[in-house]
């Protein structure tokens, strides 16, 4: 995208990887380092930019760059790596090649027309080859050059960090007899713990915890550092770093917690305790918002908005204090829950690509089958509510490659079917369920995963570029895919039906295993169906009446598929059931003191239980993304605001009180806000762009940019 401004430019998704392999490996379990147990990529070491440009007169530019590099104009090479440099006027190609094996290659150019930007072309050349002359021939794809919000020339990417604001205890610290000091910051959080007033020389041992008890317990908390403070500095024992001695000092790794317990040895002694909480920086004035009658669901949108701004950081993160990895599945639930929360639609599409990788393709996303079908479904979600279709020509390579990957890995019949090195999650359950064979959850999600790529191969050759790069992907091979892709899902479409669904017990079985039918009946698969529209309308009312509001099948006990769930139950006019299951579920926590929403929840545990998972003491994570999913219900089915064509060009607001007395909020968009306020008798929308539609029962009304329309209506 050309601009007004110059901007560092990079290699598409190197930044996102370069960063997310930073990112990912921050985490330590008891002081130790402990990487992702999946593939990390790298960024290209030297990439090609490239611009044909037509200047009216002579330009001085200015050149800036993360590594070394090369000028050539016209196919010339220009002498060293100068910092300035002129270009004649008239018509040129302007290459520069930037080596840097540490960092992502970038450039930043600015001249007075001439400007480093999105309209730049990014290669890292591998299919060169010399003649017998010296000509070179043959060339790499071709594509337009990544960028983000980096435009000082002394800020490149590789500089990129959070804020951070430094925040104290919300009570003095509690000194415990004969042993340390223990600070309470009132509410989870996140960030460097600051060391006041250092005196003395000894050892100092710091125990992190999400509840008091994690924090003092020393021998099984899940995090913790350790500091040797000498006279002349300060050694941090996990990495072996020094520090030059100070007053106060600040400890070089972010923490997740709400307790810490210090405790010192020999002399040392601390004067006080604070952090330097760390932040994604959202944009409030566009922000969405919900309040209504009833105090509960007030305060389960605020702790929900609370944890998916904690988990909002460089990418969207699964749990703050224990994984602290970027996750595929948690993620997509992110993405939507984002959407209706901060409309952060660069931290989703950092998301995205760090996710994907590189090429070849060895594994499934986070190794998990299910979560590389939900990657698919990501990028389709971001082109409907950010109207960006420019991603999605970007990662429609890589989704191509992918889905190849995907499909080499099926069976005779077409279906997915893990292998040994595949891993099958859905989720985390408290009854005995086997993942082998021909999973039914496993083909709906990859029925979406192959309806996705042909809606977004359709897209593209409905939109083609009028100048493609060297190497992009045509409009017939575009069209070829959509007519594939298209044949396949409604191929694998009509044998799930067929093999999964039991006419008997109305509803889709688990799995078939062995060649058998394995008839356990779980929620997971049919609620999908009814989400994905793959059930009919009688399919429908079996699945709600013999599966979603049937007490004998297993109940859901983690965030992450209660936001299907409850999701599933709205499209079929539950949101009365869900109000009180959220006021149940959520309220739950909320009663048990939780400041953030926690990784899982069974309402009959008590005390500690609450804390404990994985068979660890304190393995279970208090604030964790998936979490925040009322975030996102009340929204899209309270508010009842989404979009029906790219980028809220279209949408529609069809709102639900489900049993409230009265609610009003905003859902952020591209263009700014939609208003909705509802109540018993009467409804009002404002909003700040697109061709709004609110509909109420068989009722259409049509909703003007900048005015406030009101109806009345008769609803639950």
């Amino acid at each position: 995208m050309k601009t007004d401004k110059a901007t560092w430019i990079w290699y598409p998704g190197d930044f996102e990887i370069w960063l997310g392999n930073k990112f990912n490996n921050r985490r330590t379990e008891r002081g130790a380092m402990f990487p992702p147990f999946w593939k990390q990529d790298s960024h290209w070491a030297t990439v090609e930019f490239s611009k044909s440009v037509e200047l009216q007169r002579t330009e001085r530019v200015t050149i800036y760059t993360e590594g070394d590099f090369n000028l050539k104009i016209d196919g010339i090479l220009q002498f060293g790596m100068p910092e300035t440099f002129l270009v004649p006027r008239g018509r040129h190609e302007i290459n520069i090649k930037v080596h840097n094996p540490a960092t992502p290659p970038a450039l930043f150019l600015e001249g007075e027309t001439l400007k480093s930007d999105g309209s730049w072309l990014a290669t890292f050349e591998d299919k060169i080859w010399i003649d017998e002359h010296g000509v070179a021939h043959g060339s790499g794809q071709y594509v337009t050059a990544g960028q983000w919000n980096f435009d000082d020339p002394e800020q490149g990417p590789s500089t990129f960090a959070l804020p951070r604001r430094r925040v104290s205890p919300t009570v003095g610290l509690e000194e415990l007899e004969g042993r340390g000091i223990l600070a309470d910051f009132g509410k989870e959080t996140m960030g460097y713990l600051v060391l006041r007033d250092i005196q003395g020389e000894g050892l100092l041992n710091i125990y992190y915890g999400e509840s008091r008890e994690e924090a003092l317990d020393k021998a099984y908390c899940e995090t913790l550092d350790q500091i040797e403070v000498v006279a002349d500095g300060f050694i941090d024992d996990s990495t072996n770093h020094f520090t030059d001695r100070t007053p106060d000092y600040t400890l070089r790794h972010s923490k997740a917690f709400r307790y810490v317990y210090l405790e010192g040895s020999g002399s040392v002694r601390i004067g006080g305790v604070e952090m330097d909480e760390e932040y994604a920086p959202q944009d409030l004035s566009r922000s969405g918002s919900f309040r209504c009658n009833d105090d509960e669901v007030n305060r389960i949108w605020d702790i929900s908005s609370y944890t998916m701004d904690l988990t909002t950081r460089e990418f969207f993160v699964d749990g703050i204090k224990r994984d602290r990895w970027v996750w595929s599945g948690d993620a997509i639930q992110s993405y939507l829950m984002n959407y209706y929360l901060r409309f952060d639609t660069e931290c989703v599409k950092r998301t995205i690509r760090q996710l994907r990788g590189k090429d070849p393709v060895t594994a499934h996303v986070n190794t998990i089958m299910d979560y590389t079908f939900y990657w698919f479904k990501s990028i389709h979600d971001c082109y409907l509510y950010t109207g960006e279709l420019e991603f999605v020509r970007e990662l429609y390579p890589k989704m191509r490659t992918l889905m190849a990957y995907c499909l080499g890995r099926t069976d005779k019949d077409g279906m997915a079917e893990a292998q040994s090195d595949d891993w099958v999650f859905i989720d985390w359950v408290d009854f005995p369920m086997h993942k082998r064979g021909k999973v039914c959850f496993e083909q709906i999600l990859f029925c979406k995963a192959l309806e996705t790529m042909s809606v977004c191969a359709a897209l593209l050759r409905d939109h083609p570029l009028q100048d493609p790069p060297q190497g992009s992907i045509t409009t017939e091979e575009y069209a070829a895919d959509a007519t594939r892709y298209g044949h396949l899902h409604e191929d694998l479409l009509e044998k799930t039906h067929r093999t999964f669904w039991d006419k008997e017990h109305g509803a889709f079985i688990h799995a078939i295993e062995d060649g058998k039918p394995n008839p356990m009946i779980t929620k997971f698969p049919n609620m999908f169906a009814l989400l994905y529209g793959y059930a009919p309308a009688k399919m429908r009312d079996a699945i709600l009446r013999n599966v979603l509001l049937n007490p004998e099948v297993e109940a859901i006990t983690t965030p992450y598929m209660r936001f299907y769930e409850l999701e599933a139950l709205c499209q079929t006019g539950q949101q009365s059931t869900v109000l009180q299951e959220m006021k149940s579920y959520w309220g739950g926590m909320v009663r048990e003191g939780a400041t953030t929403f926690w990784e899982k929840y069974i309402p009959t545990e008590s005390g500690t239980q609450h804390l404990a998972m994985y068979g660890r003491r304190y393995g279970k994570s208090l604030c964790h993304a998936w979490g925040a999913s009322p975030l996102y219900l009340l929204g899209r089915y309270y508010l009842g605001v989404r979009p029906t064509k790219a980028g809220y060009e279209e949408y529609e607001v069809s709102p639900c009180l489900g049993g409230l007395e009265w609610m009003e909020g905003d859902v952020p968009t591209p263009f700014g806000k939609i208003h909705v306020r509802a109540e018993k008798g009467s409804i009002t929308v404002r909003s700040d762009g697109g061709k709004g539609t609110l509909v109420i029962g068989d009722r259409r009304i049509d909703i003007p940019v900048g005015e406030a329309v009101g109806a009345r209506w008769e609803m639950d």
